[in-house]
């Protein structure tokens, strides 16, 4: 009798444990249109699946894309099966969650329609107990056509919405009829100007089948109460979904020690819940160069009975993050305040790293990360017309300190007023807002990405009313104010209120147009009016949070996408993959001046690049310069989402162009810059520390053999968080005229035991009149360990833009720089794989500006 009592004790015990698998087997795809079934991955896409069925072609490769246009028009079915035991069939509740559907999706079990979805960006938890068997149960998912959908859309609206610059109709064979707006979906997917056109259909994030018993733990909201030295105050904000009236137990752990355990009575469906507790003697998190990242694991279980009913984990760090707005002579002040301390922001925008997204691994997401944090950056901002990004991308956020600048998904585009459309917003904003916000990267929530910018500046007010009438125009202007002036701040005020929501960017306040003066800018008459990178140092906002400039990818890449015949900037192939209108001839407008005409394909691709990291320089150093006053600086755009001439820094493939070198540089927690105006050579010295940092400050004046004209040496107290002139010299005593393309400025700061911790080269003349002469580069190849090489690097006369270059898969610590005369440089080089050392100097090239001609 004892023996069956405790058996039965067991069984109980054990239908309390909830039951959660993945259903990623067995899937198969094809368009409604036909009967035969190919192999499906999940999660995936329709494009994705079609290629690796070998039934499309590469859509990267040359122009392939074009071809591939009909996949869109098409309706297409997913179908697995999946096993049910009696055990999961007998829980109380039994969900399948769909993190991730695109878009608009039937689902179906057994035959059954279970429920239909049209929003990408929000996750689906179906209760499908009522449907299934036991055994064998039938899963099948139709996504009807997303263009289809949007033309329906687009003619009920019963108005005409402006069309949308950046989307592609032309080269889907749509015509005029744009219908990316339409649909809650990726923008880019209909295309941009660095983006291709493939819109996509599939099961894009993870589907998974859960069980459970009594009760579930479904949102835990970890706010932040008070932080002081000594404690932390904490609010655990839990929603409970219980099937009956019961007594269960909550406990809280913090890095694995209990803190608290409390007894509560939960009623049936929806509880909520708040349980305070404390951190004592809490560790700050700082970003990435002014701190450590502590991130504590805050762990809720839900038991009864002693048995876990469920749990949830986060890991939190603790911080004060405000924005501060602060009238002052100039206007009003736009800056981030961390743990007290005013924040200069540096880093960029960031777009999807792929137009097929499920294509993205945990491997690139970590690169991604790195490469932030290598280039010194603070700040990232997910920009509007891509996706609410997964959560691994977060967690790094998280683990790195790179703060988040999140805009929701709204892009240079008006979008419909109908209720319909705005029910599905205000559901998607609830649903990422609170799946994002216990995320200590998290900074600020923005409505949009030149949306109001585009509706003022744009020529959209006159165009439609010109064509349409006032009425038109109200109901176009209601339907911005009701999503990003109504429905998004009150979800984040209701939702995340510690987070900064910041309407539209970029703009000086709610519903104003952006000014130098206050709030966020956009700077484009560099490259989009072709003004002069000179500009720069003109247009100085308070918070620069878009400029940019294009490149190429290097010759490498190049040949990843193309054949010999496509090495023309204007052959059919290398246009496509350049999706600016005049995106290659400007960038030669921009050369021609600055630089000698490059002697071919592969020189032009090199020297592209040169001139935007040129363009980059200009711009940080004139941001940074002007610090306090402008206290951010987020370039567009680090990444490319395909093979694509553009502004990223870093192509896709995942090389560094010389621009993110030269960001590298320009972003180090303190850099001295040389600034020349018509009278005076400045030195700047910017400082992102949180203390006084000794130096000697060392100016001298070269020739290109390396021979001593002048120098300066002056001890200099570099304070922290501020730019100032630590010295300035008249030009007419610093070099004559007649040598300004044959000589340079070095400034150094030395710091202990005459180590240079920082360096900046400044030129008289602009690279296309320097005298520059042949060099002769020795070096010396040393194998660190199986994974890395250290190079050894020294030049007779100056070396310009020196470039290394190798086949094997790897990183150069620092690349496309200046070789002073007679000094040793040292680069590392970091493989994928093992290193031959005598394969590696037989493959290594070295090119310099001189052999670009």
């Amino acid at each position: 009798m004892a023996t069956l009592l405790v058996l039965l004790v067991a069984v109980s015990c054990k239908t309390l444990m909830p039951t959660s698998y993945t259903l990623h087997d067995n899937w198969q795809f094809k368009s409604l249109d036909e009967t035969e079934f190919k192999v499906a991955s999940v999660p995936g896409t329709v494009h994705s699946d079609l290629l690796k069925n070998s039934l499309i072609e590469d859509p990267f490769y040359r122009i392939n894309e074009k071809e591939l246009q009909w996949i869109d028009k098409k309706d297409w079915e997913y179908k697995t099966f999946f096993e049910v035991d009696k055990a999961t069939l007998k829980k109380e509740k039994v969900e399948i969650e769909f993190k991730g559907l695109d878009t608009y999706a039937s689902i179906f079990i057994n035959d059954s329609l279970v429920s239909r979805t049209d929003n990408m960006f929000i996750g689906y938890k179906l209760n499908v107990k009522p449907y299934l068997n036991l055994g064998k149960n039938d899963l099948k998912i139709v996504f009807d056509s997303p263009i289809k959908i949007g033309l329906e859309k687009r003619n009920a609206l019963g108005y005409r919405l402006p069309n949308a610059v950046n989307d592609q109709s032309e080269n889907g064979g749509l015509g005029k009829k744009q219908v990316s707006i339409f649909s809650r979906k990726p923008g880019y997917h209909f295309g941009w100007d660095w983006g291709p056109r493939l819109v996509t259909s599939g099961i894009w994030k993870d589907v998974k089948l859960h069980a459970w018993n009594k009760a579930t733990i479904r949102d835990t909201h970890l706010k932040q109460k008070e932080l002081a030295a000594d404690r932390a105050l904490l609010n655990a904000e839990l929603e409970i979904e219980a099937t009956e009236v019961q007594y269960t137990e909550i406990h809280v752990k913090v890095d694995d020690k209990t803190v608290v355990k409390r007894s509560i009575r939960l009623n049936e469906g929806l509880n909520k819940i708040q349980i305070p507790f404390t951190i004592k003697n809490p560790k700050l998190w700082w970003t990435n160069g002014l701190g450590t990242q502590k991130l504590y694991s805050v762990i809720v279980e839900l038991k009864q009975g002693g048995k876990l009913l469920s749990s949830e984990e986060n890991k939190i760090g603790l911080k004060t993050l405000k924005v501060v707005q602060n009238k002052d002579e100039y206007g009003e002040s736009f800056y981030f305040e961390l743990n007290d301390r005013p924040v200069f922001m540096k880093g960029a925008n960031y777009i999807p790293q792929d137009v097929f997204l499920t294509r993205v691994s945990m491997t690139d997401y970590e690169q991604t990360i790195k490469n932030m944090v290598e280039a010194n950056y603070n700040m990232i901002r997910v920009w509007g017309g891509g996706i609410y990004e997964k959560e691994i991308f977060y967690d790094l956020c998280d683990k790195y300190g790179i703060l988040v600048w999140q805009d929701f998904m709204f892009a240079c585009a008006m979008y419909p007023g109908d209720e319909a459309f705005l029910s599905s917003v205000k559901e998607e904003a609830i649903y990422n807002v609170k799946r994002l916000r216990n995320h200590t990267s998290i900074a600020l929530w923005c409505g949009n990405n030149e949306n109001l910018t585009a509706w003022k500046n744009w020529g959209w007010i006159p165009e439609v009313l010109n064509s349409q009438g006032q009425e038109a125009v109200d109901k176009i202007w209601k339907g911005y104010t009701d999503v990003f002036h109504d429905i998004l701040p009150k979800v984040v005020d209701e939702l995340d209120s510690d987070t900064f929501y910041w309407a539209s960017s970029p703009t000086s306040a709610r519903g104003e147009d952006a000014t130098l003066t206050s709030g966020d800018y956009h700077y484009w008459r560099v490259w989009g009016q072709q003004a002069p990178f000179s500009t720069f140092n003109e247009y100085v906002p308070r918070f620069m949070s878009e400029y940019g400039f294009q490149s190429f990818p290097e010759f490498n890449s190049v040949t990843k996408f193309t054949t010999k015949e496509d090495w023309n900037i204007y052959s059919e192939v290398m246009k496509s993959h350049q999706r600016h209108p005049i995106g290659n001839k400007n960038i030669e407008y921009y050369m021609e001046p600055l630089y000698k005409k490059p002697k071919d394909f592969e020189s032009f691709l090199y020297v592209s690049q040169l001139l935007q990291a040129r363009g980059m320089q200009m711009a940080i150093e004139a941001h940074r310069r002007n610090m306090p006053y402008c206290m951010g600086s987020l370039y567009w755009q680090i990444n490319d989402c395909w093979p694509v001439a553009s502004w990223s820094t870093i192509d896709y493939y995942g090389n560094w162009k010389a621009a993110h070198y030269k960001v590298k540089d320009l972003y180090k927690s303190i850099k001295v810059m040389l600034y020349e105006n018509e009278e005076n050579l400045e030195v700047h010295i910017v400082s992102d520390e949180i203390k006084d940092e000794k130096a000697h400050l060392k100016l001298s004046v070269l020739d290109f053999e390396g021979n001593v004209i002048k120098m300066y040496l002056e001890d200099v107290t570099i304070k922290p968080n501020t730019s100032k002139v630590y010295l300035s010299k008249g030009l007419k005593d610093l070099i004559p005229h007649k040598d300004k393309n044959t000589m340079l400025v070095l400034a150094e700061l030395i710091g202990n035991y005459d180590n240079a911790f920082d360096e900046s080269v400044h030129y008289f003349d602009i690279p296309k009149n320097l005298n520059l002469p042949e060099p002769k580069m020795d070096y010396e190849i040393l194998k660190v360990d199986d994974f890395t090489i250290k190079l050894e690097v020294r030049s007779n006369v100056l070396a310009k833009d020196v470039r290394f270059t190798t086949s094997q898969k790897g990183m150069f610590s620092n690349n496309y720089f200046d070789i002073i005369p007679k000094r040793t440089y040292t680069v590392q080089f970091k493989s994928e794989k093992k290193i031959d050392l005598n394969a590696f100097k037989k493959d290594l090239n070295i090119l310099t500006l001189l052999d670009s001609y």
